[in-house]
């Protein structure tokens, strides 16, 4: 089986979509099959791809709530190995019809079985909220990437995602387990971010990603133009970061290193192709 990663913080404005978007296109790149589930409302990973959200034929909403396969909704070949399940506003509604079905935080979960054996790693772009959609993504997932931006009122949302994630698994998923946290939006210039990356570090030394994701306008900047960073400004200290990042995340799956030393080689006009 495939492994399954969930994207989530509660809190807005972290990178997670970037996150989310940035590792499944590095994943792909560097030879594992990816799929990347958009399960925000927002649909920015969607758009992030070049990916229009009013042509959707079918969405993640159809999914959970209409019975449609994901075998059947899937865009293949967004990038070269990386296949999206795409979203729009129509996710929006979603949480409280889901709460008028049976089980309903396990939509998700039985929705990717069928199709999990195909992808080496599905990642899962939750929505900033700990609603039924995220609790959705969690419950489907093997494990949960954590971001987590350089400032101080970050450091107080931890203590609830942890809680919520120590609630799914003592009811909805024992199996799930932290893959660690992610800094983002780290400015070296400023002593605030390097307060805050001490401090979550000594709390949770182990959980932490040695790669620090920079506040960078190329990162802010490429996803209007449906790009991932690497395809927008590979030489960027952005690109950079998520190239190390994407390499701990194969080292942490335990997946085959050999690939994660490749160099990620889309380029910009790859993208313009591909999109």
């Amino acid at each position: 089986m495939g492994n399954v990663i969930a994207l989530a913080n509660q809190k807005g404005g972290v990178g997670k979509t970037t996150t989310a978007l940035n590792l499944a296109c590095y994943l792909a790149s560097a030879g594992y099959r990816t799929l990347l589930i958009d399960l925000d409302p927002q649909g920015n990973a969607t758009s992030s791809l070049g990916v229009a959200k009013r042509e959707l034929q079918a969405s993640t909403y159809d999914v959970l709530l209409n019975d449609v396969t994901v075998e059947s909704a899937v865009l293949r070949m967004i990038r070269p190995g990386l296949d999206l399940l795409a979203a729009n506003k129509e996710l929006a509604g979603a949480e409280k019809e889901l709460n008028d079905l049976t089980r309903p935080h396990h939509r998700l979960a039985r929705a990717i079985e069928s199709v999990q054996q195909r992808y080496d790693v599905t990642v899962i772009d939750c929505p900033p909220s700990m609603g039924l959609l995220t609790l959705n993504g969690m419950t489907a997932s093997d494990s949960v990437i954590i971001p987590v931006q350089c400032e101080y009122l970050a450091l107080e949302g931890l203590a609830e995602i942890f809680n919520t994630i120590e609630l799914v698994q003592q009811r909805l998923n024992p199996n799930l387990r932290i893959l660690g946290l992610l800094m983002t939006m780290f400015d070296s210039r400023t002593r605030l971010a390097l307060d805050v990356v001490k401090d979550v570090h000594r709390l949770n030394p182990r959980r932490m990603f040695n790669a620090l994701i920079p506040r960078s306008v190329r990162l802010a900047e490429a996803p209007s133009h449906g790009m991932s960073i690497f395809e927008y400004d590979p030489a960027s200290r952005g690109a950079d970061a998520y190239r190390l990042f994407g390499a701990e995340v194969i080292q942490r799956l335990g997946l085959d290193s050999q690939s994660a030393s490749q160099s990620v080689s889309l380029s910009a006009e790859d993208g313009r192709k591909t999109a």
